[in-house]
């Protein structure tokens, strides 16, 4: 075995020249056997010396035929059909060099059929000579890197593929297929065994598997969301191949293992967008996002950017953040982009972008919406999120834009933190100058033209301060998980899915909507974190499992936090053109009793009192109702 290393470590020049060697010594071998197998004698008395010649002549005339081909450059450890394909060809020529041979001989005495014999056992010593050789450096691999035993979740052709890639390398050692299949069940798929699912907890059992790779990218979440609750109970690594979109798109390869997303917990499937409502508001306009580097933004603008505006303004404070997006919508589409670094606070800027430049469409997704960090920075907070929201809608008014969406949260509803409130009473900004035209930077009295929305929803997946890539990394440190209380509770949605609704919903403006988006169902984040730990291979470390792996740490509610996060205020909504998309028919103040909020509001920026600033907050947004951080018990 010690040779067989040392032969694997020499240079690649000198392999050529072993395999050279091996072949000078097939192919005199595949003629002899012919003349055996033809004339049914080792050495045949019948032919003529002549005919001798011919041992010699096969390998000088044959090895240039192959070197031609290119049949030593091919890798030796990575060939396949290709490889045989070209011994195929070789073999062809060299019956017909040793036939011509042969024939320039004279009379030997050998019938033509040897020939055709020649050429089927040359194929086969050539190319058996390879495989052999490929199979002990397989051999010696897998014995000096035995890589991780796998269980293939799904039999189909993507399974077979993965099988295949999987086998080629080193790092996984596939043990056998599962699938739901009753008809596939007891027969073998690339030299490996398919099981019935039901028989998992005896594999298991029986063989040290470490992972478990799902390989049905055809699946809709909500099937396969049914197949990992069932692998939960097996507290084995799960892992996943790329969906069949990212696939087909060329965003990822068959071979890319990837950890199982959040959104394969959930279940949710994603309803394809409206066509209509998808591009009334952007096909060839001028079309501007706020906070176009953050979670939201960005997103917002990878969509946009693929419905052919006229022209995609990105607008974000952070030069990183903007950097970052203009490079990547840069490189994947051909849209007229403008980077502009700005803050949304400096209205008279603002105002000049929207002129010279002739916005039409506005989607404002620029706020602090970290409920903790607004909760120390108030001040910021209200800035940012009350008077940035006032400085956009005010700017579209006088600009005459024609659409200005506001992306909202549902921490805005019965809040119980700075956040909200802010987001709520930017909400009711949007109200009151769909109504009524200006508030502070334009004239009131009349409702403007622009068309004010604003879309709720509650948190995205992959968004900044999202709870999954936590968990994630808290997972891989070998824990604890920290999360807040044991009861609560959260909605979930893609990114793609919530900006894809944000851009529909903003099409069914006509003023002051509250737009709510259809969230699925509420999910508890104590179960989310222990489905994250059994998936990872894990058990949880608790009082009736002492010995786990991995602890849940519950440390309590922060500053401003609910267990509950709800979308409506009260119960009145309507539905839209749009199944998972509603209007909320909520309650409104007046320009009047805006315009007084705000100037108590700036009266206590200029002083820093914040008492002035949550009690004016709390006047106008009457069901703010501030918590304090509680510890679980």
């Amino acid at each position: 075995m010690s040779f067989l290393k040392k032969i694997d470590n020499l240079s690649r020049q000198s392999k050529r020249l072993i395999l050279l060697g091996v072949d000078f010594l097939m192919i005199p071998m595949a003629l002899w056997s012919a003349f055996y197998l033809r004339l049914g004698e080792v050495f045949p008395n019948d032919i003529s010396p002549l005919a001798w010649w011919l041992f010699p002549i096969a390998p000088l005339a044959s090895i240039p035929v192959f070197i031609k081909l290119g049949l030593y450059r091919a890798i030796l450890r990575y060939s396949g059909t290709q490889v045989l394909t070209t011994i195929a060809y070789g073999s062809i020529l060299s019956a017909l060099i040793l036939a011509f041979a042969a024939l320039m001989l004279g009379p030997i005495g050998l019938p033509r059929s040897a020939f055709i014999i020649y050429w089927l056992l040359c194929m086969l010593y050539v190319g058996g000579s390879r495989f052999a050789l490929r199979g002990l450096l397989d051999y010696l691999d897998r014995q000096s890197h035995p890589g991780e035993t796998v269980i293939i979740y799904g039999a189909g052709q993507a399974g077979a593929q993965l099988a295949g890639i999987l086998l080629k390398g080193n790092e996984y050692k596939p043990l056998a297929f599962v699938d739901n299949n009753k008809h596939l069940h007891g027969s073998k798929l690339n030299g490996l065994p398919i099981y019935s699912p039901n028989r998992l907890a005896e594999i298991l059992e029986k063989h040290a598997v470490d992972e478990i790779f799902l390989a049905i990218p055809s699946l809709d979440r909500s099937a396969k969301k049914r197949i990992l609750n069932n692998l939960e109970s097996h507290h084995v690594y799960v892992r996943t191949v790329p969906s069949l979109e990212d696939i087909v798109t060329g965003k990822a390869n068959l071979g890319d293992i990837r950890d199982i997303d959040i959104e394969d917990l959930l279940g949710r499937d994603a309803v394809a967008p409206n066509t209509n409502l998808f591009e009334a508001c952007i096909n060839d306009k001028v079309v501007l996002v706020t906070g176009a580097g953050g979670s939201i933004g960005s997103e917002l603008c990878r969509q946009i950017a693929g419905l052919k505006p006229k022209k995609l303004i990105l607008f974000e404070h952070s030069e990183y953040a903007l950097y970052k997006i203009h490079q990547e919508l840069l490189a994947s589409n051909h849209t007229d982009l403008l980077p502009l670094l700005g803050n949304v606070q400096d209205y008279d800027y603002f105002h000049h972008v929207l002129q010279s430049e002739g916005v039409q469409t506005i989607y404002h997704a620029a706020a602090y919406k970290h409920v903790p960090m607004v909760e120390h920075n108030i001040g910021e907070g209200i800035k940012n999120n009350i008077f940035g929201t006032l400085n956009i809608a005010e700017a579209a008014i006088e600009a005459e834009v024609e659409t200005v969406i506001l992306i909202s949260t549902d921490k805005a509803v019965r809040p119980t933190n700075i956040m909200g409130t802010t987001k709520r009473f930017a909400e009711m900004i949007l109200q009151a100058l769909a109504a009524e035209g200006g508030i502070v930077h334009t004239q009131g009295g009349v409702a403007s033209g622009t068309r004010l929305a604003m879309v709720r929803f509650g948190n995205v997946l992959g968004s900044s301060g999202s709870v999954i890539p936590l968990f994630k990394s808290q997972i891989k440190n070998g824990g604890p998980l920290t999360v807040t209380h044991p009861d609560i509770i959260r909605y979930f949605m893609t990114i793609q899915e919530a900006a894809q609704l944000v851009i529909q919903a903003g099409s069914m403006a006509e003023g002051g909507d509250v737009f709510v988006l259809d969230m699925g169902e509420p999910v508890k984040i104590d179960d989310l974190a222990r489905k994250m730990i059994h998936l990872m291979g894990y058990e949880v470390k608790e009082k009736k499992n002492p010995h786990g792996d991995i602890a849940i740490d519950y440390v309590g509610l922060r500053p401003g936090e609910k267990l509950f996060e709800e979308l409506l205020i009260g119960e009145n909504i309507s539905g839209t053109e749009h199944q998972k998309i509603f209007r909320a028919i909520e309650h409104r103040r007046s320009a009047a009793e805006m315009r007084d909020f705000l100037s108590q509001l700036t009266q206590g920026l200029e002083t820093w009192d914040e008492q002035v600033l949550v009690n004016t907050l709390a006047d106008c947004v009457v069901e703010y109702q501030a918590v304090h951080s509680t510890s679980a018990q």
